[in-house]
């Protein structure tokens, strides 16, 4: 969380501006919040300037809750802004976006995890819905639905069809095929935008300690890359027990964690489809070709979540 407030590693601090705020009742921590501005930010339908807030914890206390949210709101209001979007990232939407309302389960990295009176809390403040982030879980090792495997097995007949997993060993090749299928499939959907080959490379790069091949799929039609579907291990199953540090010795655990205890969880970051192929079944050959590997016993996962999906974007949630 600290290098989104680093001006050196958050790209976001080129467009926009930050202010953060502690609340404290003598000499106890309270409550916490985030605002930042952002030019870049940008929501379909957006007509006046909104600023975002986030990072938000605050004890049940309305309020306390309410001195916080003024604060942030005022600053925004200093700013130009005429909207306040939260809880929200001061950067991409793939980490710290959002606010949980249901299905208080145990988080996956980087998302949100609240309380269910931080609900209550917002709204009676005055925020409400923009849109709702669906979060999607199933287990992995049990059987498919018979109809997607007849799905796969149309496609599976055309030639022109393969599929790959990611090799770690070339990167710079598998990023601009994510960059192509992803701008494609995703860039302008709920305020998404576009990605250059050379920022998924240092994406990937980031990842690559933990990236584990069995979960990394494309789907090419002869050369051209159509399909998508990127998956990691859950961190939050490693990440766990090093309880929120992250020194020498931690790093060190870490490593032994990664390397002798098997994650049981793996997390969806990216799934897409180039659009001349929506709604023909290359979903279901993507899905089957990943699913052969990971229903095997060579493969440790028992439980799988998606990142979030807008309840914009029905056909994908369906």
């Amino acid at each position: 969380m600290e290098d989104v407030f680093d001006p050196k590693k958050n790209k976001a601090f080129r467009t926009g501006k930050v202010q953060r705020w502690i609340l404290k009742d003598g000499d106890r921590l309270i409550g916490r919040i985030a605002a930042f501005t952002n030019t870049k930010y940008r929501n379909k339908g957006d007509d006046i300037p909104v600023g975002g807030m986030g990072f938000f914890e605050c004890i049940d206390d309305q309020q306390a809750a309410d001195l916080l949210l003024d604060n942030a709101r005022h600053w925004l209001l200093s700013q130009g802004m005429e909207a306040m979007d939260g809880p929200i990232n001061f950067g991409e939407r793939d980490r710290w976006w959002g606010l949980l309302v249901e299905g208080f389960y145990e988080p996956l990295y980087c998302m949100n995890y609240n309380l269910p009176y931080y609900k209550n809390l917002l709204e009676d403040y005055g925020f409400k819905p923009f849109y709702h982030q669906i979060c999607l879980s199933m287990f992995p090792k049990e059987p498919y639905n018979p109809k997607m495997w007849q799905r796969h097995a149309a496609m599976a007949e055309n030639p022109d069809l393969h599929s790959e997993r990611l090799r770690k060993n070339d990167l710079q090749k598998y990023a601009a095929d994510f960059a192509t299928v992803y701008n494609a499939a995703w860039a302008g959907h709920g305020g998404l935008k576009q990605l250059s080959k050379e920022q998924v490379l240092i994406m990937f790069k980031k990842m690559k300690p933990v990236m584990d091949e069995n979960i990394l799929w494309f789907i090419y039609e002869k050369n051209k890359p159509v399909g998508i579907f990127v998956n990691l291990p859950d961190l939050n199953q490693w990440f766990k027990h090093l309880h929120g540090k992250f020194g020498l010795l931690q790093k060190l655990k870490f490593l032994w964690l990664k390397t002798f205890r098997k994650n049981k969880r793996f997390t969806g970051l990216v799934f897409g489809i180039s659009p001349e192929w929506h709604g023909k079944g290359l979903d279901a050959y993507l899905i089957g070709e990943a699913g052969k590997v990971i229903q095997s016993d060579a493969v440790p996962y028992t439980e799988y979540e998606m990142q979030w999906i807008g309840d914009f974007n029905p056909k994908m949630i369906n």
